[in-house]
């Protein structure tokens, strides 16, 4: 079976995803973030397994049950599942279907470039549409945030989850502006923060930073994440790997902490702290197989501008707790091949 998916979809480091998931026959595996099935695919054609597919867009869903009767095995088995929800509600969704323990995890965060193409969406202001910017079909739209929310909360979440600067100024503006009339479209919101944010050196659109910060609070993208990799982790099954696709800082930090609490490699406490005379914490149940984050190859780049900000980070769980101190242990298994 082909591993490229058949729609315009280009999955983000495939490769290196497939390599670090090492997909095996018999085995079950959960892609969190469906989104065009790139990966799902190129997991059932690697490998004679079952996959697990969550996504809380119903667009998703439906390209999921599209392809279900394609990916079927030699006898008319079902190899895909497909589950409608978030992520970070992964352990009551599998749950539901009997299934409490995993070979492998893929995550993909962030918005799906099916979403960023959707005009409908609202999550582009490359063209105008409607301010929505849900991944799924429920809860307050961008719309009601921009139109609704206080200055100072609304300059808050530009500033943490946009890491935009000028949050201040961009929020002031767009009180000012929903005063003469509700904000309704991309086009309106993007002109409003252009308005007060100059262009910088870096080429970047002025408006991308604060859409960003909007677009990670309408969906609770971070909080997704948290919980998501907590339930990841504790649903791996020894010698089960979680593999996560990172896109911009606030994601890689909550991830590459994530791993390196699981693989007992947090920094611990001063000698001078009270906390470093406490008996020696238990052994760490996972290992890294990324010392550092993966970078994309400059060819998938040219290929898939989109992939040119693409984190990648995995880890595994051990058969045999690792009583060694893995403070003082920074290559990966596959770094300490000969």
């Amino acid at each position: 079976m082909s591993t490229i998916p058949t729609s315009g979809h280009i999955p983000v480091m495939l490769a290196e995803v497939l390599e670090m998931l090492c997909p095996r026959d018999g085995a079950t595996y959960l892609d969190g973030t469906f989104g065009g099935g790139g990966y799902a695919r190129a997991i059932l054609g690697a490998a004679r397994c079952t996959l697990w597919a969550i996504d809380r867009d119903p667009a998703a869903i439906r390209r999921g049950q599209a392809l279900q009767a394609e990916l079927r095995d030699a006898e008319g088995g079902m190899r895909l599942h497909m589950l409608q929800g978030g992520f970070g509600d992964m352990q009551g969704l599998l749950a539901e279907s009997g299934v409490h323990s995993l070979d492998g995890v893929v995550l993909d965060l962030g918005v799906s470039s099916f979403q960023l193409d959707e005009v409908e969406r609202g999550f582009s202001f490359r063209t105008d549409g409607p301010l929505d910017m849900r991944m799924g079909d429920t809860g307050p739209t961008a719309a009601d945030i921009v139109n609704t929310m206080g200055e100072s909360d609304l300059a808050d979440i530009i500033y943490e989850y946009g890491e935009e600067r000028m949050s201040r100024r961009v929020a002031r503006a767009i009180v000012a502006a929903r005063a003469q009339a509700p904000i309704t479209t991309t086009f309106q919101l993007a002109d409003i923060i252009r308005s007060v944010v100059p262009g910088d050196r870096s080429g970047i659109d002025p408006a991308t930073r604060s859409f960003q910060g909007i677009r990670i609070h309408v969906n609770d993208e971070l909080g997704q994440i948290v919980t998501g990799l907590e339930q990841a982790l504790a649903l791996l099954a020894p010698g089960g790997r979680l593999v996560v696709v990172s896109f911009h800082s606030l994601e890689d930090r909550l991830v590459k902490q994530a791993l390196n609490r699981a693989a007992g490699r947090m920094p611990g406490p001063s000698r001078h702290d009270p906390r470093s005379m406490r008996a020696e914490q238990a052994a760490p149940d996972f290992q890294l197989l990324t010392s550092r984050a993966l970078r994309p190859g400059e060819t998938e780049c040219r290929a898939n501008p989109r992939a040119r900000s693409a984190r990648l980070r995995a880890a595994e769980r051990l058969a045999v707790p690792n009583t060694q101190n893995s403070t003082h242990n920074n290559t990966s298994p596959q770094e300490r091949r000969p």
